[in-house]
């Protein structure tokens, strides 16, 4: 067994290095640095190396099980005979339940505890994966994605809490990039990897390969990631308490507002993502699985973007930062209705720079506003965020079939000049 070098431990508070938007969202901005425990995961030893491998491994397998359907909704369309409305449920049930799991399970994980909360978020979500494989009839498959979202809330809610908790300060940069790499790659890879096994073989094999290897990951996360060593569990839970804190946020203007912007962003990202699947499958294009899915490699633009936005906002501040991602956004979706393949991934690659970069924006400035209770801030961000990608994900079906994607177009536009306004008239936190 590794030596485990002992340091001092700060009593003050950390900041947390600002994550990789849409992927990995942190439970809190500051995490208390109790003066009791005097033991670090260090650079160097063996449980480092461990906790990198093992936090890479959650980031993989809870957003790629998130997100795994996206390429597949034209598929449902046309093996459960479904419109491109109710297709959408398959992702816009994963992740409303997922914003309800996240405040849930943030307020209840010191008294469950972090590492066996996210194995256990892991594992079941595998496992419901395999059981939407597996389902015989298109209401099955919606109730399998529905708990899978709500078993799935214990990673984003704690996996950065863990990581704070537990490893170095001087470390904490580098887990936390592999981390969040984790979530990134999974993102993608659930996407892409679905896309082309099911062009070759079927949706059913994608699907349950996918759970396959999210359940092997989940097992090896278990395996490696060392024991909490400076978590200390407080049994029951003071409902009042966090009722009390989550109420407080929400009579905040300013935090209101970048809820709202939450919202907005996280709707104008995913409901065009979902039906550019069926402009895409359709003619004049009548591309395949595999085809489509290689459009959300588009991905790495918004991972240059993330950190190009910190810089920014670094020099100019949030506010113009926040507002330029709207209006970014707004001409990416404008650039969309030219048809041609080349305008289409142009359009689709600006919107998700737009989206990146207002959604750093956002989601770092509430943790600075909220004086008190910042994970509790942070936790109703969350679920604004994910409200606004199943919400919007699944009412942008509607405006598919009712007026193809011109009428996606509008619903976009409409939800991007509300942010650009929100944006420009909220107090942001430099």
């Amino acid at each position: 067994m590794s030596t485990i070098p002992l340091r001092p431990r700060p009593s003050l508070s950390l900041p947390l290095p600002r994550p990789l938007p849409g992927f990995a969202p942190s439970l809190a901005t500051t995490v208390a640095r109790a003066p009791r425990a005097d033991r670090w995961i260090c650079l160097g030893s063996a449980e480092y190396r461990r906790a990198n491998a093992a936090m890479f491994l959650a980031g993989f397998a809870s957003f790629s099980l998130i997100y795994c359907v996206q390429p597949l909704l034209h598929t449902f369309t046309e093996s459960f005979g479904v419109s491109p409305a109710q297709s959408a449920l398959a992702l816009s049930l994963t992740t409303g339940l997922l914003a309800v799991a996240i405040v849930l399970a943030s307020a209840a994980s010191q008294a469950l505890g972090r590492r066996g909360l996210m194995f256990a978020s892991m594992g079941l979500a595998s496992l419901l994966n395999l059981a939407a494989a597996l389902a015989p009839g298109w209401g099955t498959l919606l109730a399998a994605r529905a708990l899978e979202g709500l078993v799935l809330g214990g990673v984003p809610a704690v996996a950065m809490t863990w990581l704070a908790e537990e490893i170095d300060p001087k470390d904490l940069g580098r887990t936390m990039g592999l981390y969040i790499a984790g979530t990134a790659f999974g993102a993608m890879a659930g996407r892409v990897g679905i896309g082309m096994l099911t062009e070759f073989l079927s949706w059913r094999i994608a699907l349950g390969a996918l759970g396959t290897a999210c359940l092997f990951s989940a097992l090896s996360f278990f395996a490696l990631l060392p024991r909490s060593r400076n978590f200390e569990r407080r049994p029951g839970f003071d409902l009042h308490f966090h009722l009390a804190a989550w109420g407080g946020h929400l009579r905040n203007d300013a935090l209101l507002r970048l809820y709202a912007t939450g919202f907005l962003l996280s709707g104008i990202f995913v409901a065009p993502f979902n039906y550019t699947t069926f402009r895409l499958a359709q003619a004049p294009f009548g591309f395949g699985p595999t085809a489509v899915s290689l459009l959300f490699l588009v991905f790495g633009f918004g991972m240059i973007a993330s950190p190009v936005a910190g810089g920014l906002m670094d020099r100019l501040g949030r506010r113009p930062v926040l507002l330029g991602g709207f209006l970014i956004s707004l001409a990416g979706l404008g650039l969309t209705l030219l048809g041609s393949l080349a305008a289409i991934v142009a359009g689709v690659a600006l919107m998700t720079i737009g989206f990146f970069v207002g959604h750093s924006a956002a989601s770092g400035a509430v943790g600075r506003l909220a004086t008190t209770a910042r994970g509790h801030a942070t936790s109703l961000y969350l679920f604004f965020y994910y409200m606004g990608a199943s919400v919007v994900g699944f009412g942008g079906g509607f405006a598919w079939q009712a007026g193809g994607w011109g009428a996606v177009v509008a619903l976009g536009v409409a939800l991007a000049t509300t942010g650009a306004v929100l944006s420009a008239t909220t107090r942001v936190a430099r």
